[in-house]
């Protein structure tokens, strides 16, 4: 089996690529990895230069590949190795550039090692550790265990941490899910959404390819307005967004909160087999509990009237428990290439997965959903 890196996806056919992922999840798509890099959400200046890693059978035919990048800085990741960093500046040695597998801007797990068979898969784990201690160091980000293992037994360690989503238990309405939480939650979930309707906020859901030009403009507006307010540029371009999201076969919907017939607040979902992936927010102008109603109720909602039976709404949020979302766990694998380095952070992480285990136990004690014979 041969194994080479490519500079730009677009050098993949993308059947010879999308036959290895499971099309159910849209981050791994040829169409997404290569708008990112046709509209320059990657590459050029942006810290993230595309290498992605191919294994090739003798017959010269697409066995395995994992999407790659050598990052000049940790942005736009969701796994947090500022402070490793850090540390390996203390000692004397460089962190960056480092080599990441994952999906840009993405904290959404799902595959990260494409294979047709095993084998390929083993040889892509155990080439990426290599490339791991060959450089500064190798990090696969909400990964699956499916490909974890493979990572593990090639010598990577593992970090855990924590997301928030929600599961359907075939609700046949909104009001049959709110019907099982315990009465303070599901009275404050009733008054948050009365408050938004009272405030004459309507809510559509549109797919992408159905916004006019105009639409993606004022889209694009409130989804850059969040980053801005934070001071950072936003992470995906106007262009990305059209160009993508304008496919027919586009997994974009977006919930868009409508005062009268302004467009005031919206969320950014993408939708792939059996679940909805929250993605991001914006809003003009501040209403009580838009942000909850938005990003957390409307994608239940329509999770349900669409039978999809998970909607992971991101990143953080221990809030997100009162409102009908469980804790799991997330997964990430690592490398570093310095032998103290490593060994801190495997020291680091056998302390912290101890504590994440204690965490998702303790919130797991107070998942808002009725006990057996409550009412």
């Amino acid at each position: 089996m041969r194994l080479r890196q490519v500079g730009r996806i677009a050098e993949v056919p993308a059947p010879a690529w999308d036959a290895l992922f499971p099309p159910d999840y849209p981050f791994t798509r040829h169409a997404f990895l290569s708008a990112l890099e046709r509209h320059r959400c990657v590459g050029g200046d942006s810290g993230w230069e595309p290498c992605h890693l191919l294994a090739e059978a003798d017959d010269g035919s697409l066995a395995g590949a994992a999407p790659l990048y050598l990052k000049q800085h940790s942005y736009g990741e969701f796994v947090f190795d500022f402070g490793w960093a850090e540390a390996s500046h203390r000692i004397g040695r460089r962190y960056y550039p480092k080599l990441l597998c994952a999906i840009p801007f993405t904290p959404a797990t799902g595959p990260r090692l494409g294979a047709r068979d095993a084998g390929a898969r083993t040889a892509l784990a155990a080439q990426l550790t290599a490339m791991g201690r060959d450089t500064t160091s190798l990090h696969a980000l909400f990964v699956p265990e499916a490909d974890q293992a493979p990572l593990r037994e090639a010598g990577m360690l593992e970090r855990q941490d924590i997301q928030f989503h929600w599961f359907n238990r075939g609700y046949p309405r909104f009001e049959d899910f709110l019907a099982g939480l315990a009465g303070e939650k599901r009275k404050k979930i009733r008054q948050e959404r009365r408050r938004v309707a009272e405030a004459g906020i309507r809510f559509e859901w549109r797919a992408g390819h159905e916004l006019r030009d105009s639409e993606w403009v004022e889209v694009f507006a409130l989804y850059a307005n969040t980053y801005e307010e934070r001071g950072q540029a936003p992470y995906l371009s106007l262009p990305f967004l059209q160009d993508f999201g304008s496919a027919p076969d586009t997994p974009l919907r977006f919930a868009m909160a409508y005062d009268g017939s302004r467009l005031v607040a919206m969320a950014m979902t993408l939708q792939g087999g059996d679940t909805l992936y929250g993605r991001h927010w914006g809003s003009s102008d501040r209403y009580h509990a838009l942000h909850f109603e938005t990003c957390y109720y409307q994608g239940i909602e329509y999770s349900i009237g669409q039978g999809l039976r998970r909607y992971d709404a991101g990143t953080q949020g221990e809030h997100k428990l009162a409102r009908g979302f469980v804790p799991v766990r997330t997964r990430s694998a690592h490398i570093l290439a310095d032998e103290r380095l490593h060994k801190a952070v495997a020291a680091h992480l056998q302390r912290e997965t101890a504590f994440v285990e204690l965490r998702h136990a303790e919130l797991m004690r107070h998942v808002p959903y009725k006990k057996e014979g409550a009412s």
